[in-house]
Parts: C-alpha cells; structure tokens; sequence
C-alpha cells in the first residue's frame, strides 16, 4: 500500500492534515510528485516533511522555477518563486537550508517502478505534469474533446499507469480517450492489466475542482483510492494575506477550491 500526493504549494496546514490520514490509514510508502514549492507561505517546512516522509519526489515546474527561472508564469506565481527563493537563501540554518537547496536540485523528471498490486503485475510512471513533457505540459479533462489526438499521443508514451498532478484537478485519463470524475468512480479506480490510464491525483495544497479539501490518492491491492481531507485553509490564508510579496489571490482560492 502506499500514497501519492502532488501540488503541495507550501501549504504546511493542507500537508500536515494529509500526512495525518495517511498515518491513520497505516501507509507508510508515500510518493511525491512535486510543486513542493511555490505560492504559499510555507516552503522551508514543507520540505522538510516531503524529504522526511517521501519515498521519492520528482521535479515540478514550481520546483524547477525555484531552483532555476520561472518560464511561462502569470505575475503572481513568478513573484511567489522569487519570494521563496528569497526566503530559502536567508535561511540562517545552513545545514537545512543546504538540505533544501539539495532536493530541489536533484529532482528527477520521472521515476518509473514495476511492482505487483494484488493480481495485476505494473510499470507505473510518476511525473509531475504530462508523460510527453514531465514538468509542464497541462492535460486538462476537456481535451478528451477538443483534442483526443493530443491525450492518444500522450498514451502512446506510456506502458500502462501514469500518476501525474500540475492540473489540481483529481481523475483518470483512459485512452479512448476519456475522462472521470473520481465521484463517478466511487471514489476507486481499479488497476487491470489490459487497460492504460493516466491518473491525476489532485492537489494538497491548492485544489482547483471547487472542493477546498486537500486531494491525494492511496493505492491497495490493485485500487486507487482517491481522498479528500479537511485542513484549517483560513489559517493559510491569514499567512498569505501577512506577505506582501504574495498575490492574495493565492489565499482567496484556497476558501473556493478554484
């Protein structure tokens, strides 16, 4: 058994909230796939817990836009990625901050396991946005519409399972190509061997589907399971409002789930 979360965003209350289910549930293997960083108040003890608890983390495009330069950010989330990279290289621990400069830097794109899940043996891909361009292609539900030939490419790169994030938006991609809602799966997808899917597990930290609760999913036996969990976001919020150099729109979303 074990759980994968994504989106994070420094959301220490959203996190704290999901590694608290997690714990109640008895996972001990947890997944991340990345966007640790980025428009939120509290990246430093972010990750620490994400180094702490995760199994493995891949890289994401906050993560990237950290370590690296933001590319193709609104205002407000590059002036978040400055704001974090600020905080991170005045940190006076130098040890932990060191640590932190560390992940960040040897984030991998994709990490790629075999494993057996109940009856069903697996290769499960785990990348932040898209099997084609790991850290930032977008594959939103709609383009099962207006653009299948860009989802049948997408599975084409793929040998069965893909977990990815970066859209906040929690469901399973199948090749026809279609999409579902985790509410009209029952909350639980089953894993067979004949049948591809790309699955998004939603957001800790900032989920955008209208729900304001955290999102990951857990996988047993051969099911995915996706969560929701409650976590204090006004107490976010007031931190986000407290920062100038953070857009309060980043704290206004957090009480709608947009």
């Amino acid at each position: 058994m074990f759980a994968v979360l994504s989106d994070i965003h420094s959301n220490i209350e959203a996190l704290s909230a999901v590694f608290a289910d997690i714990e109640k549930r008895g996972i001990e293997t947890i997944y991340c796939l990345g966007d640790v960083v980025g428009y939120g108040p509290n990246p430093k003890e972010c990750l620490d817990l994400i180094i702490e608890r995760s199994e493995f983390c891949v890289l994401g495009n906050h993560d990237y836009a950290v370590f690296y330069e933001p590319t193709n950010f609104n205002y407000g989330a590059e002036q978040a990625s400055f704001w974090t990279r600020d905080v991170m290289e005045t940190d006076d621990d130098k040890p932990s901050s060191d640590e932190h400069w560390r992940f960040l830097g040897e984030l991998p794109m994709r990490r790629t396991v075999e494993m057996q899940l109940g009856p069903t043996k697996t290769t499960i891909d785990f990348v932040h946005a898209s099997p084609r361009r790991p850290i930032n292609e977008y594959i939103f539900p709609d383009d099962v519409y207006t653009n299948p030939a860009k989802v049948r490419t997408l599975f084409e790169r793929i040998p069965h399972i893909c977990f990815v994030g970066h859209t906040h938006m929690p469901g399973v991609f199948l090749d026809e190509p279609d999409f579902y809602l985790p509410d009209e799966l029952g909350d639980a997808y089953p894993i067979i061997e004949d049948e591809k899917a790309i699955i998004n597990i939603g957001s800790v930290g900032q989920p955008r589907d209208k729900d304001n609760r955290a999102s990951y999913v857990y996988v047993e036996e051969n099911k995915v399971r996706f969560v929701r969990v409650e976590y204090d976001f006004e107490k976010t919020m007031k931190k986000i409002f407290a920062i100038d150099r953070l857009d309060n729109f980043h704290a206004e979303r957090l009480r709608d789930g947009r």
